[in-house]
This record gives C-alpha cells, structure tokens and sequence, in this order.
C-alpha cells in the first residue's frame, strides 16, 4: 500500500490531521513542540501536520513519515523495534523492543522520529501508516478522511502511473514526483504544481542511506572476530601473569 499526495488538491481542512490524533489516540491538547518559521513541524504528539506556503501561490503541504523502502531508521536499529512491513509497506516502529538508543533520530535523512522527552518512560513516536488498518486492506486513517481527493492509496506501481499519467498531460504540474526516487523511494508519492524545494521538501540523494552504510557494515564481522582474538589473548595474557605471580609468591614462601 502506498499514498499519492496531490498538493494542488489540498485545502489546508486538517481533516486528516484529526484522524490520525483519533485512530492513534493523541492528545489533542498538547501544543506543539516544534515550530520554524512559523510552521507546525512534527512531534511526538502530531505524527502528521499540515503546512500552509504562501510565498507564491497558496499552498498547504500534508507532512509525515515517507516510509522509504530502504529505511534508514530500520537499518540503523539494532534491537528491530523499527521494521519494514513488506506486506503492508508500512516501516513499524514496536515500543516493546525499543532501549531507548535514538539511533533512529540520527539515521532518518527526513528528521522524522521523534521523542518523548517529557515522558517518564519516553519512547519514539512516528506515523505507523495505520498498519493495523493496513493489514485488513483499509487505507490509512489520514487518506480514508480526505475529501478532496488530495490523498489517493494504493498499491505504489499504480500509483506511479497514476502520477506520471497526470503531470505529464497538465503543465500546471512540476515534473518530478517526490518519493519515486529519493533516497531509494518511499511508499508516500507528491506530485506538486510548485517546485518542491519551496515547499520545505528536502533535497536528498536518490541513493538510499543503507547503501553508504553497507560498505561499512561488510567489514563488522571482521573487525568483531579480530577484537574477539585480541581479547581471548589478552585474557590469556593475563591469565599466564596471574599464574607466574602466584608460583613466584609460593616459592618465596617456601624459601622464607
């Protein structure tokens, strides 16, 4: 399953923005913990947020997790609190496996994770795609509350041609739909009729984040075995030294 967000559709209704607080059961009290230049950005009580751009033609822009097919976040968490549903699409994150490492904060190129600083058992807080609706073939609560049509779900191949089928035909349209490439793909596809940069979009490499990583990650097990050998034979270093200072200490007893 997978998302097609057309920006021009969008009405700025916070329609989906009360869903998702509802199916996830967020508070709606709580006021928001991050804002820059005057935009609401994510936080661990607002797991989607709408954005108003006003510097041209009005625009409101719908933000949350872009669920990549590469996750960095995933690969990056070594307890898999963070996973890829590859039957749903949806990138999970599971509280039960989380220790509270944050590694998934730094590994996100979109800084979508955040956490619950003010909690006294914090953990991380990120959309979840609605996994759960997901898994018995519903659309996410955010898309299933649209009006508009600005929020389209779908399997992602169908989507694509869908995307690729309307801004090639419309001139209004930007030729570029975000998500097919960036940092590998994401499962949440933008097609827009202003350039995404003046959108507050991030410029990131097509190349997913787990590609720099492999090369690295290839040579663990090397540098594991070699440190296991080097403290095997420190142990038995040490072990020899211990054993020479204490038939050194009984000779002498026995001298004495």
């Amino acid at each position: 399953m997978a998302v097609l967000v057309d920006i021009t559709k969008c009405i700025g209704c916070e329609g989906c923005t009360v869903a998702c607080k509802l199916y996830n059961k967020l508070d709606f009290k709580a006021k928001p913990r991050n804002v820059k230049d005057g935009l609401v950005e994510l936080d661990d009580n607002r797991w989607t947020v709408i954005q108003r751009y006003s510097d041209h033609n009005l625009r409101f822009v719908k933000k949350q997790c872009f669920h990549c097919l590469e996750p960095a976040c995933a690969s990056a968490c070594f307890s898999k609190a963070i996973q890829k549903d590859e039957k749903t699409g949806a990138v999970v994150y599971y509280p039960d496996l989380c220790v509270g490492c944050r590694y998934c904060l730094v590994a996100c190129p979109y800084s979508i994770p955040k956490y619950q600083w003010n909690e006294q058992f914090p953990q991380v807080a990120k959309c979840q795609m609605c996994d759960t609706r997901l898994q018995h073939g519903d659309a996410p609560a955010c898309v299933s509350a649209c009006t508009t049509g600005a929020l389209i779900a779908g399997p992602r191949d169908e989507l694509l041609r869908k995307a690729h089928e309307i801004i090639d035909n419309d001139n209004r349209y930007v030729k570029h739909i975000y998500g097919e490439h960036e940092v590998g793909g994401a499962e949440w596809l933008y097609i827009s009729d202003v350039p995404f940069d003046q959108l507050g979009f991030k410029q990131v490499s097509d190349k997913p984040v787990t590609y720099y990583s492999k090369s690295y990650l290839s040579k663990v097990p090397g540098f594991a075995a070699a440190w296991a050998i080097f403290l095997a034979g420190l142990a038995y270093y040490n072990h020899r030294v211990e054993k020479n200072k204490k038939a050194d200490d009984k000779d002498k007893g026995q001298e004495g």
